[in-house]
């Protein structure tokens, strides 16, 4: 059962950073987020949003092993980490900081928990 959830839980981030990938202005948008009077804007979702939880995951399905996912979890937990503080500092609109945030505790506390101990 773990491994079959090991495996939705990478598809899923792989789906969600697909969005900040390749579809950078519906991301931007989606996160409040407004561009300047240049692209970096759309550099970075591909980037940071994109490309690095496309790739994580995607490594972490190649790789199949526990400690790959665990290490999955820690980017999620990072991820989670940064919303607690922004919620502390930022104000940001709670509702949805607070969903995103949940999203990724949620699925770090799984993926580091479940696999952890199954890591050798």
């Amino acid at each position: 059962m773990i491994p079959t959830l090991n495996t939705l839980s990478a598809l899923l981030t792989i789906a969600f950073g697909l969005f900040g990938f390749l579809a950078p202005s519906f991301t931007l948008g989606a996160l409040d987020l407004a561009p300047t009077n240049s692209n970096m804007g759309l550099s970075e979702m591909r980037a940071s949003v994109g490309g690095l939880f496309v790739v994580t995951a995607a490594a972490a399905l190649w790789l199949g092993t526990p400690a790959a996912f665990t290490m999955l979890g820690f980017v999620y937990a990072g991820a989670a980490l940064g919303r607690l503080v922004s919620l502390a500092l930022d104000n940001p609109p709670f509702i949805k900081a607070l969903t995103f945030g949940g999203i990724e505790a949620a699925l770090a506390g799984f993926l580091i928990l479940t696999n952890m101990s199954r890591s050798t």
